[in-house]
């Protein structure tokens, strides 16, 4: 087996995905997809509810009026909730949707690890554990909804140092655990401050693929960004200043605390940085109201489907066609390599 990269160093000389001449940028829209449970609390791992997984075949025929194929990065609980599969199963079968491995491991067998905010980040996991609540994991997804996923996201962001090998030994063709420009080394997390913004290979014979969640820097300073912004982390109301003044701001493509402008202009930057594929994200749980500080009511709801819409017609007058994992692994050659299944793992 060809030497494969750790996900969260930096890659000194990161070789880009080239895909095939003539290919107009394109963007995925993925939804960490989970229980719900207070953000705001100590983690625990019981006491989560699954009452959102109903709305999920709401936004699932959202998105097809928009000729969008949403992917639902799905954890444990998620995974083995037979609503899930009623659920998600119809659309699954029909190609609306695809589904991919996201891992909390706090309330993800087996529980050999301490319960603690470190240990929430699965790369700080020992490397037995990260592989054997990920093969759990998977294994469930197969179990009960009939498929085999080929992508992964960290919880929480938190790939570690054997979270490449891991995903390469069991058939996982992509990861998008890097969330470029965010540093969460403060609380035991990775940094992913200076990681590329653009697609990379993740080892020397481009059979695990690394799609980073989408964030850039807007304003008049942005070519600056990664050398000022970080010096604003500690003085907020500068930082909240300079954004009004649209002189530097950080976008996430996200609709939790993104408003349509702020996303249009995220947009805009991404594709003066000819940026191939644009990486959308949010938590399932903002699908209904008042399980997420976005979230709250049924008015905000409503605020968060015209979101999309207006983000949806934004991406169609700058040329931007929707994508997914199926036609992102043909294009680049990995549908019949890195997406073959391992018997064995």
């Amino acid at each position: 087996m060809a030497r494969s990269v750790s996900i969260i160093d930096r890659p000194a000389a990161p070789e880009f995905v080239r895909f095939p001449a003539g290919t107009p940028p394109r963007f995925l829209v993925t939804i960490d997809t989970e229980e719900e449970f207070d953000w705001a609390a100590p983690l625990r791992r019981e006491g989560h509810g699954l009452a959102t997984i109903p709305s999920f075949a709401r936004f699932v025929q959202f998105c097809e009026s928009f000729g969008v194929v949403p992917l639902f990065l799905i954890d444990y609980p998620i995974a083995t909730a037979p609503a899930t599969a009623e659920v998600l199963g119809p659309a699954l079968a029909a190609g609306k949707a695809e589904i991919g491995v996201h891992l909390h491991p706090w309330v993800n067998p087996p529980f050999d690890e301490d319960l603690s905010e470190f240990n929430s980040f699965p790369g700080n996991l020992p490397e037995a554990v990260e592989r054997e609540k990920f093969r759990d994991l998977r294994d469930a997804i197969r179990a009960n909804l009939g498929v085999a996923p080929q992508i992964y996201r960290a919880g929480r962001y938190g790939a570690g140092p054997n979270t490449a090998a891991i995903l390469r030994e069991t058939g996982i063709a992509i990861d998008t655990s890097v969330r470029a420009l965010f540093d969460y080394s403060s609380t035991g997390g990775p940094n992913y401050r200076d990681h590329p913004r653009r697609p990379y290979w993740l080892g020397e014979d481009k059979r695990l693929l690394e799609l980073p969640v989408t964030t850039v820097y807007g304003g008049l300073l942005r070519r600056w960004g990664a050398q000022i912004y970080p010096q604003l982390w500690r003085g907020p109301r500068l930082r909240g200043a300079m954004a009004h003044a649209r002189l530097l701001e950080r976008i996430p493509l996200t609709p939790e605390g993104i408003t349509p402008a702020e996303a249009k202009r995220g947009i805009d930057a991404a594709l003066a940085e000819n940026l191939p594929l644009l990486t959308f994200s949010f938590h399932s749980p903002s699908l209904a109201p008042g399980h997420t500080p976005y979230v709250r009511t049924p008015a905000d709801l409503d605020v968060f489907y015209d979101w999309w819409r207006e983000i949806f017609a934004h991406l169609a007058r700058r040329g931007v066609a929707g994508t997914s994992v199926r036609d992102l692994a043909a294009s680049l050659g990995l549908a019949q390599s890195a997406l073959a299944e391992p018997a064995l793992a």
